[in-house]
């Protein structure tokens, strides 16, 4: 009988042949928002994994939404070109019904910083510093840009700033779109009390606080027919008094209302004083609030590493699906240990089948 982890799965019009997703995890490398040749190896390698879900990194709908200069984007025709050139390359080698999908996003008032290895702060003067934007001219921390807080002319231009991105991801020829409603960036901002203080339709009430973010999936809706939406949220700020479990639920199922086939449940990321848990899978238990009360499919996420565990979590039915971002970091084969710990096929090109016997071996010697 098939593990869990590899059976296969629906979500909207996609069949994906398993259960484990590629996390999407900024690289910090790209040209003004274009795709480079880092993005290139890494995007093959995705391919190559034998994952059936490959979302890719936070992409920014404009150039002041990247969170560093090193950011993807799709807000530019070379964008376009550079990530079409960069996934079809990808798909010459993927694994049969392996699916890619591009996270669009916008890092409202935490962008125009470091890359994490440079410092991860505020860009200083002599950086090239750009005015950020966010729901209320509130910072992120002490010591932070403080955001422009955007006119409601303004909140319509950065929805259809969305929009012009997913057109650009259906020309670049991606199969799905997931909104980057997670980690304290835009869509988020707007979500949350913490940092949206607003007194007009944008802010006070969840109705309004989730507009921004229901506005935008209804504008990449139209504007790509055809590809697969979903979106990734952070369940819980982590913080008295900010956004929690029960609000993300009525957001989801908002969300599935308007057409959105999962969710990625993560969490934290909106203000410095969160509390929030370390451990292997943390997070799952948001994922099962969310799959529960919501009837909407989820994606499990956070400090999954172990193939038994992110196994048992599908198995028992707290998620759809896991997806793993640094464990793909560190191991570009894992699917092929988890298959090899299993007792599954390990879905190699045939040019590594050879290595399967080694793969084998060290998950016996392991155990």
């Amino acid at each position: 009988m098939t593990a869990p982890l590899f059976q296969p799965i629906s979500l909207g019009n996609l069949d994906m042949p398993n259960r484990i997703a590629v996390a999407p995890m900024c690289q910090y490398s790209a040209d003004d928002g274009s795709a480079s040749d880092w993005h290139l190896q890494q995007w093959m390698s995705y391919a190559l994994s034998g994952a059936g879900m490959v979302t890719l990194e936070m992409t920014n709908v404009e150039r002041r939404g990247r969170i560093s200069h090193g950011c993807l984007g799709l807000y530019s025709d070379h964008n376009e070109a550079a990530a079409k050139r960069a996934l079809d390359a990808a798909r010459r080698v993927a694994q049969p019904g392996t699916k890619f999908g591009t996270q669009l996003a916008h890092a409202g008032r935490k962008a125009s910083c470091q890359r994490p290895w440079e410092g991860g702060g505020p860009l200083k003067a002599d950086q090239d510093p750009w005015q950020t934007v966010s729901a209320s001219a509130l910072a992120y921390d002490e010591g932070w840009h403080v955001p422009h807080a955007l006119e409601d002319e303004e909140v319509l231009q950065v929805i259809e700033r969305f929009a012009d991105a997913a057109r650009r991801a259906k020309r670049a020829g991606f199969d799905f779109i997931e909104l980057h409603g997670a980690h304290g960036y835009l869509i988020f901002q707007f979500l949350s009390p913490l940092s949206n203080q607003r007194t007009d339709r944008w802010g006070g009430s969840l109705e309004n606080r989730m507009r921004f973010m229901v506005e935008v999936a209804r504008a990449v809706k139209k504007a790509a027919p055809g590809l697969m939406l979903g979106a990734r949220l952070s369940v819980k700020d982590w913080v008295d008094g900010g956004f929690d479990t029960d609000e993300a639920i009525e957001v989801a199922r908002v969300l599935k209302a308007e057409g959105l086939a999962y969710l990625c449940c993560s969490s934290g990321g909106n203000s410095p004083l969160q509390k929030l848990p370390t451990g292997a899978g943390y997070q799952v238990h948001l994922a099962e609030a969310v799959k529960e009360g919501a009837g909407i499919p989820v994606r499990a996420v956070g400090l999954i590493d172990n193939p038994a565990q992110a196994n048992s979590i599908v198995a028992d039915g707290r998620a759809d699906m896991v997806a793993l971002g640094r464990a793909f970091l560190a191991d570009p084969r894992w699917v092929w240990r988890a298959a090899a710990e299993l007792g599954e096929e390990i879905p190699a090109a045939p040019q590594f089948v050879r290595s399967e016997t080694t793969i084998k071996h060290w998950m016996k010697a392991a155990g």
